[in-house]
């Protein structure tokens, strides 16, 4: 959503006409932010003038990694490093435990020190899985209208991946996990999807692999003057910005007219 719909706390131009044109279709709000839940994000859109957005229409990498920790190991014990928005989701499934983890979970947020990377490192050593909630190795912020870097999920889990020797299973895009897990909660066929998205190296390439349709705007990371990345699917649809989308939607018979 960031980079999509807003940047910081600024919707961005376009975005609650976009909004109010997929009211009436099947859609979901993707995010690998695990930061926050998904009532937290929806007070967020709210305020930015984006409308009131149900929570169960927002799926976040940290709800995506505790359902799938849920339906591998029920009644799982873990213990995590990363803001509120994960300790939450996995609160609801599974069971805090320094001790004796089946899980050492990774995310986006506070919490990484020398401390938790020890303690960490010892459930690895004694047999826990590392899980990291995305593979992100920075995420876009915006601080008093600055826009700024932060260590994304990837920078965060690589010093237990490195003192452990182990490689994190990853939830978040571009793996399938989480795209699979919202065309389920859509009830809809990967193929008859759309992913709008900011980013070529996630949202674009983790859905195209996929089969779903996709469509690229460069309003966040990914600039209208910046060179394809070598390697990397284009996008069914490449827009400079939302009202470019909205257009180019409406061509593909996938948004009705106006």
């Amino acid at each position: 959503m960031d980079g999509v719909l807003y940047h910081g706390t600024r919707s961005l131009p376009g975005a609650a006409r976009l909004l109010k044109r997929v009211a009436s279709l099947p859609h979901l709000f993707v995010t690998n932010n695990p930061i926050r839940p998904p009532e937290a994000v929806a007070r967020r859109l709210a305020v930015m003038g984006l409308g009131d957005i149900e929570p169960d229409h927002i799926l976040t990498s940290a709800e995506a990694t505790a359902r799938h920790l849920q339906n591998e190991r029920p009644g799982f014990r873990y213990f995590a490093v990363g803001g509120p928005g994960l300790h939450q989701a996995l609160a609801a499934v599974g069971r805090a435990d320094e001790r004796q983890a089946d899980y050492v979970v990774v995310g986006e947020g506070p919490g990484l020190d020398y401390e938790t990377l020890t303690r960490g490192l010892a459930l690895l050593v004694a047999g826990a899985r590392l899980v990291v909630t995305n593979p992100d190795t920075t995420v876009d912020d915006w601080a008093d209208g600055r826009h700024r870097l932060l260590p994304g999920g990837g920078a965060l889990v690589a010093p237990f991946e490195k003192a452990s020797g182990q490689e994190a299973l990853v939830i978040g895009k571009p793996a399938p996990l989480l795209y699979r897990m919202a065309a389920e909660r859509l009830g809809v066929a990967l193929q008859d999807c759309w992913m709008v998205g900011d980013r070529p190296d996630t949202d674009i390439a983790g859905a195209a692999a996929l089969g779903i349709k996709t469509a690229l705007v460069r309003t966040g990371r990914f600039a209208p003057d910046d060179t394809w990345p070598q390697g990397l699917p284009r996008p069914d649809l490449d827009c400079r910005n939302l009202d470019e989308l909205m257009s180019a939607l409406e061509g593909a018979g996938v948004l009705p007219s106006c």
